[in-house]
């Protein structure tokens, strides 16, 4: 299976030619001014227009103006195909204009407008309660299972040596930190929360996306009995990690600054669609985008 970094080319066509096809197929919430923010991560760093100030390799840009109550004033993008062309032109197309901070145009530099190797979201919302979502991800559990594989005299705290001493840098996708089989059982333990969500939490709104290298779990539901505050997503937390044994990330279900990848973005550390899935027998396969078909 073919597992490998996305050209900027191919960045450009997946934006251009596939990914509009499936905008129309985003999760209701995620449209142009619902998330509070778009965020896009950069390979190499790119320059700012204010001197002295570090050139970026992850922004992100709100999705509205406010006045000092907070209240908005003026939308960042006025639909989604405003939020495509940031996307694809970042440098061009920034939200902050002429600001300081915005990124320097690439008609002034011997420099490519950059090309997104991450689009995010961010999970607090203008319209909805902050979006719960639960992070499971293969590298997580590669270390785990390496940590049993590999006798305690031998263990080390460094994850590559850990890794390698198990065998799972060796094993496909060879130099990841993670091997297929530990894709797939994130997968699996996507599902079993959707299923703790349902069976413990009545919750009638749940979505499962894989994230490239692992899943994501959504609780959606938005009627006052599952606005789940800070301390209760601390008390779920606790109870995935300590009663189910399901291997989290107990900072992305807690922190409201968190931004996730947008479904149907481009995965491009391994040139795989962010796809929501129906099934935890999801083969990775087949969310390998059209355009990178050989």
């Amino acid at each position: 299976m073919s597992w490998r970094h996305a050209t900027r080319e191919e960045i450009y066509r997946y934006y251009t030619e596939e990914f509009p096809s499936y905008v129309d197929e985003l999760p209701s919430f995620i449209t142009a001014k619902g998330p509070k923010q778009y965020a896009l991560a950069f390979r190499e760093p790119h320059p700012v227009r204010k001197d002295g100030v570090p050139d970026k390799d992850f922004i992100r840009r709100e999705t509205w103006q406010t006045n000092v109550s907070g209240d908005r004033t003026t939308a960042a993008f006025h639909d989604f195909d405003d939020a495509l062309e940031f996307i694809r032109h970042p440098a061009r197309n920034d939200p902050l204009g002429r600001s300081d901070f915005a990124l320097v145009d690439p008609d002034l530099l011997d420099k490519p407008d950059p090309r997104p190797n991450a689009v995010y979201y961010a999970l607090d919302h203008w319209e909805r309660p902050w979006v719960l979502l639960i992070d499971i991800d293969a590298k997580t559990i590669a270390r785990e299972r390496a940590t049993r594989v590999v006798s305690d005299e031998d263990t080390t705290e460094d994850s590559e040596e850990l890794l390698d001493s198990a065998g799972i840098l060796d094993a496909d996708p060879a130099g990841y930190p993670y091997a297929f089989e530990d894709i797939d059982q994130a997968i699996e333990y996507g599902f079993e929360v959707r299923g703790i969500f349902e069976d413990d939490f009545n919750a009638e709104e749940t979505m499962v996306v894989y994230s490239g290298q692992g899943v994501h779990v959504y609780l959606l539901d938005t009627d006052l009995p599952h606005r789940y505050d800070a301390k209760s997503r601390e008390v779920l937390n606790d109870l995935l990690q300590d009663t189910y044994e399901v291997p989290i990330d107990p900072v992305v279900t807690a922190d409201r600054r968190r931004v996730a990848r947008l479904p149907y973005s481009l995965h491009t550390d391994v040139c795989r669609i962010v796809t929501p899935i129906e099934s935890p027998n999801f083969d990775v396969r087949s969310a390998r985008p059209e355009v990178l078909r050989e």
